[in-house]
């Protein structure tokens, strides 16, 4: 069976329409339609529900679900292991929350870089939920993230907690805590449930920010070219900030949002380079309240 389209039919599942796919895998809506068909011809039954709302799973389809996951992991795991290159021992999967990726996956690949030159490593960003089902699948062997779910044989480490700072463009007039978070361009950056509380507590009663976005790269490219303020993490923005491009804005309340590493204990194992690794990347910001043993749950 074509990789590519259990690929497809797993894209379809995830965004919940086919035009989700298609804009998933860039390709056209027409290609991903051919490629279900097909898949439903060798199966013989009907996998999806299509309707003006988007897709439904089938009975049918339900059950191939999780098949498909599997057969695709397999096959994405047999092609990677057979197609390394000589000198290469092993490889190591890594998924990656997308605003991670900045200091912390580039630290971490520098890293192996210098001290496992024989390891190859595969990087797929995704959001937590997607991280969770890779994980749990077998998909990737480890991620950065920031909010890890309990299952499964895993260890769950706790590498710093990101500081959230208030910045604006330097040559912005308007000061957020002034002139008000609206008046002031205020970019609302979603950094998860608990800054969203944090932010409602410190901020109670300012309107809801004409820009939102859930990225912190987003944000802090937005802010440069256009002005404004936002909360960014200070890895994003100290960079900017020693440049005299942005600044941070005075007596601003900072927030708090904590990063782990989940990995496959059978793959850590077997990986002499793991311990060193985290203890790099524990070494960009200090970690809070400890921390330095890491939790282990069952996934």
């Amino acid at each position: 069976m074509d990789g590519t389209v259990l690929r497809t039919y797993l894209e379809v599942i995830e965004s919940g329409s086919l035009i989700g796919a298609a804009r998933r895998l860039n390709v056209t809506q027409s290609t991903v339609t051919a490629r279900i068909n097909s898949l439903e011809q060798e199966i013989g039954q009907k996998l999806i529900h299509r309707n003006k709302s988007g897709t439904e799973l089938t009975s049918a389809g339900f059950k191939l679900k999780r098949y498909a996951e599997v057969m695709l992991q397999l096959w994405r795991q047999a092609r990677f292991e057979t197609s390394l290159p000589k000198g290469f021992v092993n490889v190591c999967n890594l998924g990656c929350e997308f605003d991670l990726w900045r200091d912390i996956g580039t630290r971490l690949l520098a890293h192996m870089a210098r001290h496992t030159p024989d390891v190859a490593v595969a990087a797929w960003p995704g959001e937590q939920r997607q991280l969770d089902r890779w994980l749990n699948i077998g998909l990737v062997d480890m991620a950065l993230c920031y909010a890890p779910q309990p299952g499964g044989n895993f260890a769950t480490h706790i590498l710093f907690d990101d500081e959230l700072v208030l910045v604006k463009r330097a040559a912005s007039p308007a000061d957020p805590k002034r002139d008000g978070l609206k008046q002031s361009g205020y970019i609302y950056v979603d950094h998860g449930d608990e800054f969203r509380r944090q932010h409602a507590i410190a901020f109670p009663g300012d309107e809801t920010p004409a820009v939102t976005l859930a990225s912190a790269d987003w944000a802090l490219d937005h802010i440069l070219r256009h002005g404004g303020s936002g909360y960014l993490p200070m890895r994003h923005a100290r960079q900017s900030l020693a440049a005299g491009k942005l600044r941070e804005v005075e007596d601003a309340p900072r927030f708090k949002r904590r990063i782990y590493v989940v990995a496959n204990t059978q793959a850590t194992a077997q990986w002499d380079w793991f311990e060193g690794a985290i203890t790099i990347l524990r070494q960009g910001e200090p970690v809070g309240g400890g921390g330095k043993e890491p939790r282990r749950t069952r996934r």
